[in-house]
């Protein structure tokens, strides 16, 4: 599995304002982020609620959701061709981790970011962090403070992002808020949430909500038909995160990486085709053979084996990973006509 490497100015914008942080004093915001964001209890207050809590946050949980955030946009933009927002909404952004990562993914595009949230902590700091980004659509982002739930009124863009927010509101605030991002959405509306069954059943809610606003599904669903996955399964995918060394400090862990397991659903009101399938667990390989489970469309889950015999194909089902689209784009086989 690639490692997401984290900006080298987000790195060293962490270090610098997080050195003063001391591991253990943090132990105990991070153990309730934790329950937060894996348990995630719906509450009608931010769950960062101080200065404190943001610290332990953006050390603990800010490279984690940049990856998973970086990875779901990976395969949003493989299936949205040529298209790049002007501008960018980050719904319950906090410390900014999905405004570095859109403009990682769109270096080039120009676009503006406006990152709206309750916490007024986490925009403090989220501020902060940007000024160090070598990238104008960081450094020069809006930082709003606004509630997120039914009062919320969002101004229009081209790409909204709803990031690891919805499990901390009610459920009417979660309905209300992803009508509201589909709503002002131009273009199209990322929703990443945490890779467990809660995470993905929020994804799943939104996913229907985004298909009745009129946006078609680009990923990793290959179709806007009802989603196959069912009993007690629930679709997700992996990203690596690059550990900073404040991150290891802080979860007392020594490797350098860990895997992030995150749900998401990317939807856009322009024309683009999703994959014709997508790799929905780790791929086995064999002696010769590649085991591939798909969710394809027509929509179902289904096994496909690739042998050595089929060469090129073999060779790229070897490279494939967790969460890519299937089949790849292969060149003409040797002493094929074009």
């Amino acid at each position: 599995m690639p490692t997401v490497p984290l900006p080298d100015d987000l790195r060293a914008a962490l270090a610098d304002q997080l050195r003063s942080t001391a591991p253990s004093s943090a132990s105990a915001q991070v153990e309730r982020l934790i329950e937060s964001y894996r348990g995630t209890t719906p509450t009608a207050v931010p769950v960062l609620r101080d200065a404190a809590d943001v610290a332990a946050y953006a050390a603990y949980r800010m490279p984690a959701t940049y990856a998973a955030v970086r990875t779901a946009l990976d395969a949003f933009r493989l299936q949205a061709g040529d298209w790049a927002p002007h501008t960018h909404l980050d719904l319950g952004g906090g410390t900014g981790a999905a405004t570095w990562a859109v403009a990682d993914a769109w270096e080039d595009a120009g676009h503006r970011s406006t990152v709206l949230d309750w916490s007024q902590a986490a925009l403090t700091l989220g501020a902060a962090l940007a000024e160090a980004a070598h990238t104008p659509a960081v450094r020069d982002a809006a930082w709003t403070r606004q509630p997120l739930g039914a009062a919320a009124r969002l101004p229009q863009a081209d790409l909204v992002t709803v990031s690891y927010v919805l499990g901390e509101l009610t459920a009417a605030d979660r309905e209300s808020l992803v009508t509201a991002a589909a709503q002002a959405a131009g273009g199209a509306v990322v929703v990443v949430e945490p890779g467990t069954p809660q995470g993905f059943a929020r994804v799943l809610d939104a996913r229907d909500r985004l298909i009745a606003a009129g946006l078609h599904v680009l990923a990793p669903c290959p179709h806007d038909a009802g989603c196959p996955v069912t009993g007690d399964d629930w679709c997700h995918f992996a990203a690596r995160v690059q550990r900073t060394a404040l991150h290891r400090q802080v979860k007392g862990a020594s490797l350098p990486y860990e895997d992030e397991k995150f749900s998401y659903v990317a939807a856009a009101r322009f024309p683009a085709e999703p994959a014709v399938a997508r790799v929905v667990r780790h791929p086995q390989i064999r002696k010769g053979l590649v085991l591939l489970d798909l969710c394809e469309r027509p929509p179902g889950l289904a096994r496909t084996t690739v042998s050595k015999r089929q060469g090129t194909t073999y060779r790229a089902a070897r490279d494939t990973d967790w969460g890519d689209p299937w089949p790849p784009d292969l060149p003409p086989a040797e002493g094929a006509s074009a």
